[in-house]
């Protein structure tokens, strides 16, 4: 079975996923550019406002790909300017950044390392590592509030519409990623029973709307 490739970072411009894709690429990782964008325009085609574009590569390569950014962002750290803004983090702002990395790029991760081990608050191997398994358990749960979305989809299946198919197939079939390349269903299984009942009434109304047009 060929392997999947899971998304691993998301740029704004398609420049800076070409540029990542380029040291993936020194370093032998294999990866995809998408342009994941939810609206195109072609008035703003040569626009990259309101582009996303993300890169993605093997679960097997995540953690190679998280240290070599690591390793860049230490060269990095040297450049930095005396106005940076992670600058002004307080000790607890600075361990937030570091429990989630994964919202943060790898530069200001590395840089709250660096700056809470100049202040006398370094954090040792021990706490970054259950700092990282409590984060994954966090991300691991449902995503919750999905009922207006669920009753939506439910007055668009029995009026026939595409979107409550739309709607309860990704209900159904939605995954994340997790930061170690692990994807996980994002909805609870309850979510996940309703986004099915959505998809098959969906399924059967669109049917009978067509029969009905046809002999009308």
């Amino acid at each position: 079975m060929k392997e999947e490739f899971l998304i691993f970072q998301k740029f704004n411009s398609e420049i800076q996923a070409t540029n990542f894709g380029s040291l993936l690429t020194k370093n032998k990782i294999e990866f995809l550019i998408e342009n994941i964008s939810v609206n195109f325009d072609p008035i703003l085609s040569n626009n990259e406002f309101g582009k996303e574009y993300c890169v993605k590569i093997k679960k097997n390569d995540f953690e190679k790909a998280n240290d070599i950014l690591r390793e860049k962002a230490k060269t990095e750290i040297n450049e930095i300017q005396d106005d940076y803004y992670l600058l002004s983090f307080s000790n607890k702002e600075l361990i937030d950044v570091i429990e989630k990395s994964d919202e943060w790029n790898k530069f200001d991760v590395e840089l709250a390392h660096k700056l809470l081990k100049k202040r006398g608050n370094e954090i040792t191997s021990e706490e970054i590592n259950e700092l990282k398994k409590q984060r994954i358990i966090e991300l691991s749960k449902p995503e919750q509030g999905q009922t207006v979305y669920i009753i939506i989809g439910y007055i668009c299946a029995f009026l026939g519409g595409l979107l409550g198919i739309f709607i309860g197939w990704h209900l159904l079939t939605y995954k994340k990623t997790l930061p170690n390349g692990n994807q996980i269903y994002a909805y609870s299984e309850n979510d996940r029973k309703q986004g099915n009942r959505i998809l098959i009434i969906g399924g059967i109304f669109i049917v009978v709307w067509i029969f009905y047009r046809i002999l009308k």
